[in-house]
């Protein structure tokens, strides 16, 4: 997975129906997902449990449930939480964010809003964390950077600063205080 790849790694959101059967999934049913890289694209095919059949041919597939999606509702003040800046960095396309992608999906697995499904290693050596929107059902494929200890910091800081908050030199304007990372062991002075 080189950067001819990248931007395939968009959210794949769970199917409201079955890729078997086409069935209508049930609030809170017990579902199969697969993972798979196919002409050059990321796909998600979801299964009830009376189609699902076992296959490792796929990048990765687990058992999960299926949440009916709450109705869109739109804010009256936006306000970038660490979920939004994921998704705008990963849609952004950037080969210079991995490392703040990385972070915010670690933070958001700290936060219990992503859950960690599988981890891969693509076709170029990368280490590739797949998650899963604990809410949602969508699916996110994340590159590890494989950070050392010496440049977490750094990052961190680097996130704090896109969440809005105040860096240890004094950047960046008001904090969040509920997404500034204050409470995800990241350091904020």
């Amino acid at each position: 997975m080189g950067r001819e790849n990248i931007e395939n790694w968009h959210v794949k959101k769970c199917s409201p129906q079955c890729a078997g059967c086409d069935n209508p999934f049930a609030d809170k049913e017990a579902l199969y997902s697969r993972l798979s890289f196919d002409e050059g694209e990321y796909l998600r095919h979801d299964f009830c449990e009376s189609c699902w059949e076992r296959d490792d041919s796929g990048l990765s597939s687990w058992k999960t449930v299926f949440v009916v999606p709450p109705p869109d509702r739109e804010e009256v003040v936006k306000k970038e939480s660490a979920e939004a800046l994921l998704r705008r960095l990963i849609a952004k396309d950037d080969e210079d964010d991995l490392n703040a992608i990385f972070i915010l999906a670690v933070m958001l697995e700290r936060k219990r809003i992503l859950v960690e499904r599988d981890v891969r290693t693509s076709e170029d050596r990368r280490k590739l964390r797949i998650y899963e929107h604990r809410k949602t059902g969508e699916s996110l494929v994340v590159i590890d950077p494989e950070l050392k200890l010496a440049e977490l910091e750094r990052v961190q800081e680097e996130v704090v600063v896109l969440l809005g908050g105040k860096s240890c030199k004094g950047e960046a304007s008001a904090p969040d205080p509920e997404d500034n990372g204050d409470n995800l062991g990241i350091v904020n002075e």
